[in-house]
Formats: C-alpha cells, structure tokens, sequence
C-alpha cells in the first residue's frame, strides 16, 4: 500500500447555504448581474405573473442583495402587485455569485443564447484562471474546446502551473514531475493501483496508465515529441483540448457567431423594443453545434425520427424566413 496524500481542496466555487428561505421586500433587492446581455423578456415575464402559477423563490447574494437568479420571478411578483418575496441567500464572493448565476440560467429558466455563455466563459476566466477548460465548459454549457479558444484570446491571464479540474482535483499542466514520480512508485509498488498512485503523484489515473504502458515497453515515463526543427522536445504544457472540428464547418460557426455578436452591439437593435424582441427571438432559435451534437446523443430513440422531423421543419421556416427578408429588402431599395 503506498503513502496517501490528503484528499484536494475543491474550488472555492459557488454553494447556497442550504435551502431555507427568507421572506423579504422586494425594494430591498438589487438587479442581477446578469449573464443575459439582453436583459429579461417581458413575454416571459407576464407569463410567470399569471395568478395560478407558483414562483419559486428566487437566489440572492447576501453581501450585495443583487439578484443571482430568479430576474423574471422578481419582474412577475412585481407585476401581480407582491411587496415581498420569498429568497435563498448566497454567502460568497460577487465572482462566485456570477458563476452561479450562469449555472442556474444554463440549468433551467429561459436559455442562455451562444453569445451570452461565450461572453461569461470570458468573465470566469478571467475571475477564475484556474479552472480547466472542461471544468468552465461544464458551467457554461459550451464545448471545452470553445473555452479554450476564447481562453486564447484573453490577453494578460496569469501563467498557471495547474487547473482544477471539473471533480475539484487540482492537476498540473505539466505532467512531467507528475509522470516521473508515477515512474518510481510503479516501481517501488506494482501492486498499487492506478488511483492510488495517481493521488499520490498528483496527475489521473490514465496519465498513470500510460506512464505503466510506457515502461512495460521500456520507454521513459515522459513522453518525447520532434518538431519540425529536428530537435527533440517536450511536449506543450497547455491542458489538453478535444480534437477541432473540420475546417470548413469551425468557419461558418464562427460566421455566425460573428453575425450574432454585430446584431447584439447594433444600436438599432438594442436601444429598440421592437429589436429587443428580435434579439430574444434569435436567443432562443440559433442554436449553436456545441449544443446540438450534445443533443444527438440524450434523444431517445424512440423519438429520434419526430425530432428530426421537427428540425427539417423548422430549416424550411428559417428558409422561408430568409426569402421573406430579401423580398422586403428588394422591394424597399
């Protein structure tokens, strides 16, 4: 049996102090910071006032009294004309609170459009470099590999030697050190197993299971890449990013998701109520491939072949759609 070490600290990441409620004013809370760039839809909100729907109480951070989640109940318990209002408080840091906030939105409740996720992968890691890209991908409902890209694009982010991961376990970049210690303790123990001598070196089990593969074959426990140059190097430290997508269709993603940001800072569009309600529109029916390749796989079979059905539907609408707008277009000019 090999020497353990103590368990790992997860995350300071966000927790509610239980689940008891607190009746309160309304005039007391504070608007959310809100991962919705578009604020909150007044359809929904009207929809949530009607008198025989119930509201569950709503997420506050205490220190602030702004609103974590729960903006369109706050909306509907002022329109049925309430005073008060039933609340869970949240004892921690405004950057937890933020982080809480996007995981409630992502969980539940009206769905964060792309853009707004992609906006608060932005602020997560900047507020939390340490996390791993699968550990904020899983908070955000994105890809790991967008993370990693908009991680990418952020300039001025401090050089971590290690990210925590999405169990809370803290691992290295570089595995090096890491790889070198399993070395020896496969070794000095072969009868440990991988778990073992993975939390006591500090990297994951199947980094362990390839640093024994490794040495069964009579390699070093580190492996060694050539670069073009001819001279043998180390592999990069930056955490390991899921295979990209085909060049051609990383292209049309990002057309999108350009054209969705321009309409977002379109002045017309935002400062308008008849924009704003073309912008939750769009919120709620472009779909990003992040989101629907995960969707392939949690449809049952049984109703694969009507959600099909549905989605080439809905393809003949947005074409449709499209042809109605040159039509006006080319009327107009």
């Amino acid at each position: 049996m090999i020497g353990r070490t103590e368990e790992p600290v997860r995350p300071a990441g966000p927790r509610t102090n239980g689940q008891l409620t607190r009746t309160i004013p309304l005039d007391a809370l504070r608007p959310a910071d809100s991962p919705r760039l578009v604020g909150e839809d007044d359809e929904h909100i009207r929809v949530l006032a009607e008198p025989d729907r119930a509201l569950p109480p709503i997420l506050v951070h205490r220190a602030s009294m702004r609103v974590i989640d729960g903006m369109h109940r706050l909306g509907a318990a002022r329109l049925r004309g309430q005073q008060t209002i039933e609340v869970i408080f949240f004892d921690g840091s405004e950057d937890d609170a933020f982080v809480l906030a996007v995981q409630a939105n992502v969980a539940h409740g009206l769905p964060l459009s792309y853009a707004d996720r992609e906006a608060a992968v932005a602020r997560i890691i900047s507020s939390h470099p340490d996390w791993s890209d699968r550990a904020i991908a899983a908070t955000t409902g994105l890809a790991a590999r967008t993370v990693a890209a908009v991680r990418g694009r952020i300039v001025g982010l401090p050089q971590e030697t290690a990210r925590v991961g999405r169990d809370g376990r803290v691992r290295p970049l570089d595995s090096t050190s890491g790889r070198r210690v399993a070395g020896r303790l496969i070794a000095d123990f072969p009868e440990a197993s991988l778990r073992e001598i993975a939390r006591t070196a500090g990297i994951s089990p199947a980094t362990v299971r390839d640093v024994r593969e490794r040495l069964q074959r009579g390699e070093d426990p580190v492996p060694l890449r050539r670069p073009r140059n001819g001279r043998t190097a180390r592999p990069p430290v930056s955490e390991p990013v899921e295979p990209d997508r085909d060049e051609a269709e990383r292209l049309a993603a990002d057309q999108r998701d350009a054209i969705l940001r321009s309409l977002e800072r379109d002045p017309s569009l935002r400062f308008a109520e008849s924009g704003h309600m073309v912008l939750r529109w769009l919120s709620r029916r472009v779909i990003a491939e992040e989101e629907w390749r995960e969707l392939v796989a949690a449809v049952p079979a049984h109703s694969a072949y009507i959600l099909a059905g549905l989605a080439r539907r809905c393809a003949a609408e947005w074409i449709e759609f499209g042809k109605q707008l040159e039509r006006r277009l080319s009327t107009e000019l």
